[in-house]
């Protein structure tokens, strides 16, 4: 199709995307790009990190120029969002008040915070980070010589623990796992990541349970973060980096599936051939994890919206995308190729006294995924290994004279 109307519910990277694809395939009707932010699409990974080391505007997170929309003829709602969907009828009830009519819907909906069920939650100085305003209340927070405490080792809250300790703060972060970043990590690099946060200067606490956030009054400022053992941590603010809720009550309300997100096939598509699920909100099958997943990365937002276009302009290419994820914690950058959770066996390699780690990850003899640490060529050779599914078994790897590189021109010579 390259006429009629395309409704994007939501306006971050991958509802952006699904827009300028579908310009750039040749895409002649109307695009309607409807975000609950008054921000155009901006980048969030740098909220976390750069952003908060820096004094730099929010206009320079931007995706694209003002210009640019006009432009490409891409409508832009902000400051409203998408709240209810007239399937039958296909149109969809805004926030405002208004109603617009569509051909395909797609639902780039994101996510939001998971805050979690303990007092003292809505205290001025506890603080959250999904959007650009709550990075720069917090940035503003970041004060030399505060106390911060961070609840939650994923990556968010170690980010920004990195980036907290580089501004002067005094940090600790607490995490109810025996591990950090255990969702997505492997143990070996999150032993890692404990003992490099530790060289920072931060406090990580493992196994800690969290029961409330004491402060002045009922509704005044946080002093403390209080945990289960009745143990008090004093508190000039607060960071909940407690993980994300997908949005997704209006698709279920327009009754699609929605157990855990949006539920797609292989094309990105709903149980409704109109309407579309990507980036955060969507769940799939992919051919790198073993049942649906929902992924949370800048390559799946972008790569699904991709897809999407494609397929609204006759494409019949299926979802495949090699996912591949990133966190910048001081002067360490982690890469992750695949999913790797579902791991067995991890064969290191490298150094950890430099800081520059290979870590092959397995289940039985398949290779899942490749996690590094300031390695960036070894995860780039991760990705064509994955995305041409070539074969490294355990004992290549094992090999002390093994070469990724030279593997991989070896299996690229075979096939």
């Amino acid at each position: 199709m390259t006429a009629g109307t395309v409704v994007i519910a939501g306006a971050g990277q991958a509802g952006l995307q699904v827009a300028v694809s579908l310009r750039a395939g040749g895409f002649g009707g109307r695009i309607v790009l409807v975000g609950e932010e008054t921000r155009l699409p901006y980048q969030r990974p740098p909220l976390s990190k750069a952003y908060l080391k820096a004094d730099a505007a929010t206009d320079s997170l931007l995706l694209k120029p003002d210009a640019f929309y006009e432009t490409n003829r891409i409508e832009t709602l902000l400051g409203t969002r998408v709240q209810a969907i007239d399937r039958a009828g296909r149109r969809v009830a805004l926030s405002d008040g208004g109603h617009l009519a569509y051909d395909h819907l797609v639902l780039a909906t994101g996510a939001r915070n998971r805050l979690p069920p303990l007092s003292g939650v809505h205290r001025p100085n506890v603080h959250a980070l999904r959007d650009a305003g709550e990075a720069e209340r917090l940035r503003e927070a970041l004060v030399a010589g505060a106390r911060l405490v961070v609840v939650g080792g994923g990556f968010i809250g170690l980010e920004v623990a990195a980036s907290a300790r580089a501004r002067g703060l005094d940090v600790t972060v607490l995490e109810g796992a025996a591990r950090l970043m255990g969702r997505v990590v492997s143990p070996v690099l999150s032993d890692f990541f404990l003992d490099a946060h530790g060289a920072m200067g931060t406090t990580v606490r493992l196994g800690a349970a969290v029961a409330g956030i004491e402060g002045e009054g009922e509704a005044g400022p946080a002093t403390g973060v209080r945990l289960a053992n009745g143990e008090v941590l004093p508190a000039d603010l607060v960071l909940l980096a407690t993980g994300v809720v997908p949005n997704a009550e209006i698709a279920a309300e327009a009754g699609l599936a929605t157990e855990g997100g949006v539920h797609v096939d292989r094309f990105m598509t709903t149980s409704d051939p109109a309407i579309f699920a990507i980036g955060d909100c969507a769940v799939f099958e992919s051919p790198f994890a073993e049942g649906p997943v929902r992924l949370e990365s800048v390559q799946n937002a972008i790569d699904q919206a991709k897809c999407v276009a494609a397929r609204i302009l006759g494409g019949t290419a299926p979802y495949r995308s090699v996912p591949w994820f990133w966190s910048d914690q001081g002067s360490f950058k982690l890469q992750i190729v695949g999913i790797t959770t579902g791991a067995d066996h991890v064969h290191l390699a490298g150094s950890r006294e430099d800081g520059r780690l290979v870590a092959y990850c397995f289940r039985g003899n398949r290779l899942l995924g490749i996690e590094t640490v300031n390695r960036p060529g070894e995860h780039m050779l991760g990705r064509r290994i994955l995305e041409g599914d070539l074969k490294v078994l355990r004992e290549d790897v094992s090999a002390e004279d093994f070469d990724l590189k030279r593997h991989l021109a070896e299996l690229s010579a075979k096939v």
